[in-house]
C-alpha cells in the first residue's frame, strides 16, 4: 500500500469510529426533549461525515471528489456545533468524553478542510 492509501484507510477508520463514539456518547445524555432532537442531529451529522468521506474516496473525478469532500466538511462542522450546544446546555455529565469528541471533530475538520482547500486550488 502507498502512503496515500494508508492515510485514506486510517481516515475511513477514524471517521467511522467517530460516528460510533458519538452514538455511544449520546446514550449518556440527560433525558429531555432537547437532548432527543440534538442526539438525532448529532448522530446524523457524525455518521454522514464518514459515509460521505467513503463516497469521496470512490469519486470518479476531481469535481466529484470536491463536491463530496465539501459535504464532509459541512457535516463534521455541524457535529462540532452540536457538541458545543451539548456543552453549553449542560446536557452531559461526561465532560471528559465531550471534550475528547470535540477535539476529535476539530481534528477531522482540519484534515478535511485542508483536503477541500488543496483540491479547490488544483481545479
Amino acid at each position: 500500500m502507498t502512503e496515500k492509501e494508508i492515510f485514506i484507510e486510517k481516515m475511513k477508520i477514524k471517521t467511522k469510529k467517530f460516528a460510533v463514539d458519538i452514538i455511544e456518547f449520546c446514550e449518556s445524555l440527560k433525558t429531555c426533549k432537547a437532548s432527543g432532537v440534538i442526539t438525532y442531529q448529532l448522530v446524523k451529522s457524525s455518521s454522514s461525515t464518514g459515509a460521505n468521506y467513503r463516497a469521496a474516496c470512490k469519486a470518479r473525478s476531481k469535481n466529484e471528489f470536491f463536491s463530496k469532500i465539501c459535504i464532509v466538511v459541512e457535516e463534521i462542522d455541524e457535529s462540532e456545533y452540536w457538541l458545543e450546544v451539548i456543552a453549553d446546555a449542560k446536557l452531559s455529565n461526561n465532560k471528559n468524553e465531550l471534550l475528547r469528541l470535540h477535539k476529535e471533530a476539530n481534528e477531522i475538520n482540519k484534515i478535511m478542510s485542508k483536503a477541500k482547500d488543496s483540491t479547490y486550488k488544483k481545479k
